[in-house]
């Protein structure tokens, strides 16, 4: 062969070989990473247990896949109580509860899920986003080596479940309580027993009497529960808890050895999870809202036969044409019939413990397509009556 001729075909090569790895895309292979997340629920919970579930999922769908978290139920890997501790010390790499199940830890965890007469939803979650909340949260948690993120919220709960009627404030005298956090504080100094139960054996304690009441979430979560089967007497508002909030843990050491885009993933499955979660009480709210500029502008354009030729007012339509509004009033009218042997009176709607934040709230995520159903209709058998230290604690309204 002509020494030329090869070295021609020879130089060809190499420059089509150059061009293909040149145009060939630039593949590095990317470190997967699989979590295990232990929660605090019972797998009865749909909602709360269903929370981990969505934030595992929206975790693995925006990292696709190569972040997966399983997600085991309380009792299922280890004791309900126990995913704290075992996140800590990274026998696993996240959890699922509630920062007031840790007070025996550090007192101060507690104000991180509720206040009571404090915070709603919104406001709870302005404070971790937006007021440095969550920085001190975070070194709250520095020193067991985990990294908390805000879970989703319950909004204002309901007070609980008695087996007897509870008329005045000192009928919590030796009354034994399931209720966790700073409203524990204020049943125990009511004369009170305060006792902790993970969510799987409130129904056993109240059924066998080691327990005389107890407070969970709402009418959706409750039932799923049968606390309603245990209990006669359903209490609101929940005074104790009006924007609970619950929480992601994550074992700082498996955190900080993920890369960056990670952290932004899990940090916003998180929020979203949250915003989620409150999505059915911002609808109805949203809805409200524009019933109410609809009312206003009919106001302003006068009688409905002037503007609307042909058109018969509906029979027994109230002079704002606000539904929900009057649902909401009516409702209240019968509430404070309840309160009024008790010298209480409700706050005004509107306030964060009033009944426009209460209701949406009754059944869970679920009230808003159930507006105009009873408390009895959605509870059961249960009779829902105000709580005395709603009324007491604030002489009949609302703190400022």
């Amino acid at each position: 062969m002509d020494r030329r001729k090869f070295l021609t075909k020879t130089a060809v090569a190499a420059a089509a070989t150059a061009v293909t790895l040149a145009e060939a895309p630039n593949v590095i292979a990317q470190q997967r990473f699989q979590w295990r997340m232990s929660t605090t629920w019972t797998p009865a919970l749909d909602v709360l247990q269903g929370a981990a579930q969505r934030m595992a999922k929206m975790v693995d769908d925006m990292s696709g896949g190569r972040l997966k978290i399983q997600v085991f139920a309380g009792g299922e890997l280890m004791p309900p109580f126990g995913c704290f501790d075992a996140c800590s010390q990274g026998t696993i790499e996240s959890f699922m509860g509630a920062p007031y199940y840790w007070a025996g830890k550090d007192a101060g965890f507690q104000w991180f899920s509720a206040v009571p007469f404090g915070l709603n939803p919104n406001g709870m979650m302005a404070w971790y986003l937006y007021g440095d909340g969550l920085k001190l949260w975070e070194e709250a948690y520095a020193p067991l080596n985990l990294v908390p993120r805000p879970g989703p919220s319950t909004g204002v709960q309901m007070m609980g479940w008695f087996r007897r009627k509870i008329n005045t404030t000192a009928d919590y005298k030796g009354l034994k309580m399931r209720i966790p956090g700073l409203g524990g504080k204020i049943v125990a100094a009511a004369g009170g027993t305060v006792v902790l139960t993970p969510g799987g054996e409130i129904y056993t304690a109240l059924e066998r009497g080691t327990i005389d009441s107890c407070e969970w979430v709402g009418p959706h979560d409750d039932m799923k529960l049968g606390l309603h089967n245990a209990a006669k007497y359903y209490y609101y508002p929940g005074w104790h808890e009006p924007g609970t909030t619950a929480e992601f843990g994550f074992n700082k050491k498996a955190y900080d050895a993920l890369p960056a885009d990670l952290k932004a993933i899990i940090d916003h499955a998180g929020v979203r999870v949250q915003e989620l979660q409150r999505a059915p009480e911002a609808e109805d709210g949203v809805q409200e809202q524009g019933r109410a500029r609809q009312a206003r502008r009919r106001r302003a354009e006068g009688p409905q036969e002037a503007r609307r030729p042909g058109h018969q007012g509906r029979v027994g339509e109230d002079a704002d044409g606000e539904e929900g509004v009057r649902v909401n009033q009516q409702v209240r009218k019968g509430i404070q019939r309840l309160a009024a042997p008790l010298g209480g009176r409700l706050p005004r709607p509107g306030r964060q413990s009033g009944l426009r934040t209460w209701g949406p709230q009754l059944g869970a995520p679920y009230y808003p397509r159930n507006r105009k159903k009873s408390a009895r209709t959605i509870c059961g058998n249960a009779i829902v009556i105000v709580s005395p230290i709603s009324c007491s604690a604030t002489n009949g309204t609302t703190p400022r």
